[in-house]
C-alpha cells in the first residue's frame, strides 16, 4: 500500500460503523489546549516534561512549532517556559520545575490528581498501597512517587499472589486509563486476597477509557474489521485493541494514520480512536476506507465534561485579554471574555500551523 492511493477499492468496504465516544477526553483536551497557549505565548522553545499526550500526531505537531520533550527535568535550561505532562508527574519533578522554570504549568488531568491525593491521604494515615499500573507507564511512575515507601505496583493475578501478607490497613487504586476487565480481574483478586482492603467510593478508572471501551463493545460483533486509532505508548489506546482481540474479531488493526490501512480491508470496519487521538484522524480513515454503503455513528453516550485550564494559563490569558484591551482603547470591564468551552482542541491544533 502506498499514502498515493486515497481511498480503499469502493466494492471491498460495504459500511463503517463509527464508534462514540472516540478520541478526545477532557483531560487531553485540556491539556494541548494548555500547551497550544504557551506556544502562542513564548518563543521557541517551550519545553514539556514528556510527551504532553501519547499521541505521535499531536507530539509530531508541537515538535514542528518548537516545543522540545524532554524525560530529564534537569537537563531544560534555567528561565525556560515549562509544561507538565497530562499524565502527572513525581512531587520532586514539580518542585524541580517551578525550581528552574520561567514559568511553569502543570497540565495534569484532574482525575489522575484525585489518584495523587487519594494515595498521599492514606499514606499518611498509615495506609500500605497497593496499586494497579503498567511498569514504567508516566502515569504510574508519577503516582507511586507520592508515596514510595508505601506503594507496591501490581499489574497481573500472579503479582498479587505474590505480595506478603500484611496485617497492616491496606488500600486498593489504579492507573486511571486501564482496561476495565484488567482492572476488574486484578482487584478481585486483591478483594479475595485482602478482604478488609480499601477503595475509594468511586473508581478510579477515567469516565472516558471506560466510555471508549463500551463503545467499541457495542460494534465489534457486527464488524469484520476494527480499526483502533492511536500511538502504541497509549495505555487507552492499547485497551481498546486488547478489548477487540478478546472479543474474536477477525482482524483488528492499531494504526496512527490512514496510510496504514492495509489495501485488502473490507466488508464491514468499525472505527474508534483513543482518548489522545484527534477527531481530524478518524475522518481520514473514514475517506480513505469511503464505504459503498455509508457511515453510521454507533453512539453510547454523550460526554460533556469539561475541564478549565490550569490555573497559571487561566492567569496567562486573563493578563493577555486586558493588556490587548487596553492597548486598542477599550473596556476590560465591560468588554468580551475568552469562552475556552467554546473552542475544540482539534480547532486549535489545526490552528497552530496556519
Amino acid at each position: 500500500m502506498t499514502a498515493s492511493n486515497d481511498v480503499i477499492n469502493q466494492s471491498q468496504v460495504d459500511r463503517v460503523l463509527l464508534a462514540a465516544p472516540r478520541g478526545f477526553c477532557a483531560g487531553v483536551e485540556m491539556a494541548i489546549k494548555a500547551l497550544s497557549w504557551m506556544v502562542r505565548t513564548f518563543p521557541a522553545p517551550v519545553y514539556c516534561f514528556h510527551e504532553i499526550v501519547h499521541n505521535k500526531s499531536v507530539v509530531d505537531r508541537f515538535i514542528a512549532q518548537g516545543v522540545i520533550f524532554v524525560d530529564d527535568i534537569n537537563s531544560i535550561p534555567s528561565g525556560s517556559p515549562i509544561m507538565l505532562s497530562a499524565h502527572g508527574s513525581a512531587p520532586e519533578v514539580v518542585a524541580s520545575a517551578i525550581e528552574r522554570g520561567g514559568y511553569v504549568v502543570d497540565s495534569v488531568c484532574p482525575l489522575v490528581t484525585k489518584v495523587h491525593h487519594e494515595l498521599r491521604v492514606r499514606s499518611n494515615k498509615g495506609y500500605k498501597i497497593i496499586y494497579i499500573g503498567h511498569e514504567g507507564h508516566e502515569e504510574a511512575v508519577g503516582t507511586m512517587a507520592v508515596a514510595p515507601h508505601a506503594t507496591t505496583r501490581v499489574e497481573k493475578i500472579e503479582d498479587v499472589a505474590a505480595l506478603t501478607d500484611t496485617n497492616e490497613p491496606l488500600a486498593l487504586l489504579a492507573q486511571t486509563t486501564l482496561s476495565h476487565r484488567d482492572w476488574q480481574e486484578v482487584a478481585q483478586a486483591v478483594k479475595v486476597r485482602f478482604p478488609q482492603v480499601w477503595q475509594p467510593g468511586k473508581s478510579d478508572l477515567c469516565f472516558a477509557t471506560t466510555n471508549r471501551q463500551t463503545a467499541l463493545m457495542q460494534i465489534v460483533q457486527e464488524c469484520d474489521a476494527v480499526i483502533i486509532i492511536g500511538s502504541s505508548n497509549s495505555s487507552n489506546t492499547l485497551a481498546l485493541e486488547k478489548l477487540a482481540r478478546s472479543m474474536n474479531c477477525k482482524t483488528v488493526l492499531r494504526i496512527n494514520s490512514a496510510d496504514e490501512i492495509p489495501e485488502n480491508t473490507s466488508g464491514t470496519v468499525g472505527v474508534t480512536a483513543g482518548a489522545s487521538a484527534p477527531e481530524e484522524l478518524v475522518m481520514a480513515v473514514v475517506n480513505r476506507l469511503a464505504p459503498r454503503l455509508g457511515v453510521e455513528e454507533v453512539r453510547l453516550t454523550t460526554e460533556d465534561e469539561y475541564f478549565p485550564p490550569p490555573r497559571n494559563i487561566r492567569q496567562l490569558q486573563h493578563a493577555i485579554e486586558q493588556a490587548s484591551t487596553v492597548m486598542i482603547g477599550g473596556n476590560f470591564l465591560s468588554g468580551q471574555h475568552l469562552d475556552d468551552r467554546s473552542v475544540s482542541a482539534s480547532t486549535v491544533l489545526q490552528k497552530l500551523t496556519n
